[in-house]
């Protein structure tokens, strides 16, 4: 593939075994109007985008940014779509695509209950467990802690996270941290045909005020903590907020567990409709007294580059064990989704037996804080984190495991939340030896403009730092590597996972994990086996 081509999406699941739904019927449950003959058409799925449909398929058609789902209704015919479902100015541009069109008020708003319907995976439809996760930071974590801890137990499991999507040992790349109600419940009936015992979710806010987890219920909702991010999509942190808390609705999930850890977790105990549990670190909680009184308490015990260990404790007793990723916030992250899976209605000795057994939580943590250099040289981390509170914890953890001097590697996304960008530079400096900044995902924004914002928000607060800028991030992280040495430390921050930078709209094949490992190796420091794709020609 050459640096220009733009990676393929990932495929949309669907189940093997599609259900047929008489078209009739759908239209007495969801239909205002109709227009045209449903008479012995069956539905097998449903879509919003024509790029994923299959034959045999309803497409719905909503008011996009800049155009109408109903502008694609005559692509969707010749794919093979036997019904289109829109609104009103929909019906109309759809009128010579030549399929029958069901009428509604809100496609969007009702995407999930139509979903649920078709692919029988509603609140009470035959479902696997399903754990959910929400909140600013910490949510890919939770939600591959859990399933990592729930594979150590011996229980098949499906996963939905930012990095990935699981289905019975099966990996596919994700497309959003949540994906369309639609997709969801197309990947919920894939995963009981395969027999999948739980299900770790990743809910974002967006998720909840879209409708993406409509039409499901989740057995445990998780909240990890609140900061500063997605300004973009919300007027202020307030509506952020609020936009997280229906997941703690008893029409969504049935139990809650609670970190107290930020300020946002009291309030969202005080706010939550149904019961729920709560887990504290005194030592990192903005209110330690608070978090002493939590159900759960964790202390942190040891902190390593290859790990960090905890002990939790609460009404069934304590456990010490390790996470394999630094930071205390991940033994936080660790403790919380083992409450979650006792709320789920897992055995606390089940739990604890495996992970005695195992020597520590087993789970991969794609782009969370991963160590991708060898045994000698700089430690290179590179992780996901993209918020000013993000860099905080993660900043302060690599600093506790570093004899050296640490250097921050760092961007920020164009065309998204420019409101914390200063406070990321801020917080970067402050929590550094030496910052290179560099970029991320432009998009459609100057990325030199991005880079100076940047730059002047560290100078402000720290004018005498060493600070360097790079561009294009090939060329920061080769000079980053050479501005440090044995027993320093790296954190690229930022691109974590993800194998592509957003430039003007293209996915350009990108690898911060693999880049890294290309500059050490270049300048004579080992490196260990890759366990992931390149994707892109090897440059060496």
């Amino acid at each position: 593939m050459s640096i220009e081509q733009q990676p393929s999406l990932p495929p949309v699941l669907r189940p093997a075994n599609p259900p047929r739904r008489e078209l009739s019927e759908l239209v007495s449950r969801f239909a205002r109007e109709v227009r045209g003959d449903t008479t012995g058409i069956t539905v097998t799925g449903i879509t919003l985008a024509t790029a994923d449909l299959r034959a045999g398929e309803a497409f719905v058609a909503i008011q996009g940014v800049n155009r109408h789902g109903a502008d694609f209704a005559i692509a969707a015919a010749e794919k093979g779509a036997v019904a289109i479902i829109t609104d009103d100015a929909g019906a109309t541009i759809a009128q010579d695509a030549g399929l029958p069109i069901l009428v509604v008020d809100d496609p969007r708003g009702i995407l999930g209950d139509l979903s649920a319907w078709v692919y029988g995976t509603g609140a009470d439809d035959p479902l696997p467990l399903l754990f959910a996760t929400t909140g600013t930071n910490g949510k890919t974590s939770v939600s591959h802690l859990l399933e990592g801890i729930l594979d150590q137990i011996g229980v098949v499991t499906g996963l939905s996270s930012t990095a990935e999507r699981h289905i019975a040992g099966e990996v596919i790349v994700s497309r959003l941290t949540t994906p369309e109600a639609s997709e969801f419940h197309a990947l919920l009936a894939l995963m009981r045909e395969r027999d999948v015992e739980a299900v770790a979710v990743e809910v974002s806010a967006q998720a909840l005020s879209r409708h993406r987890v409509d039409g499901m219920h989740f057995d445990v909702a998780g909240f990890t903590n609140l900061s500063h991010d997605h300004l973009d999509d919300y007027a202020d942190m307030e509506e952020y907020f609020e936009a997280k808390l229906p997941l703690f609705r008893p029409d969504r999930s049935t139990r809650g567990v609670i970190c107290l850890d930020s300020p946002s977790g009291a309030i969202v105990v005080d706010r939550a409709e149904i019961p729920v549990v709560t887990v504290g670190t005194p030592s990192i909680a903005a209110d330690p007294a608070g978090a002493e009184k939590a159900d759960w308490v964790v202390v942190i015990d040891d902190e390593r580059a290859a790990g960090t260990t905890f002990t939790m404790t609460g009404p069934l007793g304590s456990l010490t064990t390790t996470v394999p990723v630094i930071g205390p916030h991940m033994a936080a992250n660790a403790a919380l989704a083992i409450v979650m899976l006792l709320e789920g209605g897992y055995a606390w000795e089940r739990i604890t037996e495996a992970l005695e057994r195992d020597g520590g939580i087993r789970a991969y943590l794609p782009g969370r804080t991963q160590l991708v250099s060898g045994d000698t040289g700089p430690a290179v981390f590179v992780d996901f984190g993209h918020s000013p509170d993000a860099f905080e914890k993660t900043l302060a953890a690599v600093r506790r495991v570093t004899p050296g001097r640490v250097l921050m590697l760092f961007g920020a996304d164009g065309d998204r939340d420019a409101s914390k960008r200063f406070d990321m530079a801020r917080t970067a400096v402050e929590g550094s030896d030496i910052l290179v900044v560099t970029d991320h995902h432009p998009r459609f924004e100057d990325p030199e403009s991005i880079r100076a914002t940047l730059i002047a928000g560290a100078r402000t607060a720290r004018p005498d730092a060493e600070i360097h800028e790079y561009s294009p991030p090939e060329r920061a992280i080769v000079a980053a590597v050479g501005l440090v040495g044995e027993g320093d430390a790296i954190l690229w921050a930022g691109p974590g996972h993800q194998d592509y930078r957003d430039i003007r709209g293209v996915r350009t094949p990108y690898s911060a994990r693999e880049l890294a490992r290309r500059a050490l190796r270049a300048a004579g420091w080992p490196v260990p086996e890759s366990r992931w794709p390149v994707p892109y020609p090897d440059q060496d």
